[in-house]
């Protein structure tokens, strides 16, 4: 009964955070909001007994995505959003396009979802329902696959995220034009 009642407060707090963050207008607010996102979500993981995607929601989503959103933040505060008359988005879109197209070609040979015939549920699956509990101990399976038997790749997932977002806090200092930087050195000197 009490996991019902944490469920349902739970998914009642994602919604209101949801509905919040789509009517907010202020930058920094919808940042927070995302936090609290990402933090109920891990929350309600927790719940559901999947400790390894609590714990990368909670990591990804509410601490580095929260810091970089808050970083980009503070390194063009001081731009206008100028944007050109002859600013067009075709490139980009073409390479989205592009991208979301040789994905769903790339789609095209997976078995159909649920498929009993597929490789994951031959092969794969009943080894891992068989065996995860009684040579890990670990009550979810999820888990005991992520944290026992894949540990390394878990652990060079969480490199590869880890490093992402040092290149693009890299990338984002980076851009910031030397005039500004000379123009606020003044102003300090100037204090």
């Amino acid at each position: 009964m009490i996991d019902v009642f944490i469920n349902i407060t739970l998914l009642a707090f994602l919604a209101i955070t949801a509905v919040a963050i789509v009517r907010m207008t202020n930058l920094f607010a919808i940042i927070m909001l995302f936090g609290i996102f990402s933090f109920l979500s891990a929350g309600l993981f927790v719940v559901m007994d999947a400790a390894d995607v609590a714990f990368t929601e909670a990591a990804v989503g509410a601490g580095i995505s929260t810091v970089l959103m808050l970083a980009t933040i503070a390194l063009t505060k001081d731009q206008n959003e100028k944007q050109s008359a002859s600013h067009r988005p075709w490139l980009p879109l073409a390479v989205v396009i592009m991208t979301g197209a040789a994905l769903v070609y790339g789609t095209l040979d997976i078995p159909v979802f649920g498929d009993p015939d597929a490789p994951a549920q031959t092969h794969v699956a009943p080894y891992y329902l068989e065996r995860a509990v009684p040579e890990t101990g670990v009550p979810n399976v999820v888990t005991s696959v992520l944290a026992s038997y894949r540990g390394f790749d878990t652990l060079g997932e969480v490199v590869v995220v880890f490093t992402a977002g040092i290149a693009v806090l890299l990338l984002i200092g980076g851009r910031r034009p030397k005039s500004s930087r000379k123009k606020k050195e003044r102003e300090g000197n100037d204090a």
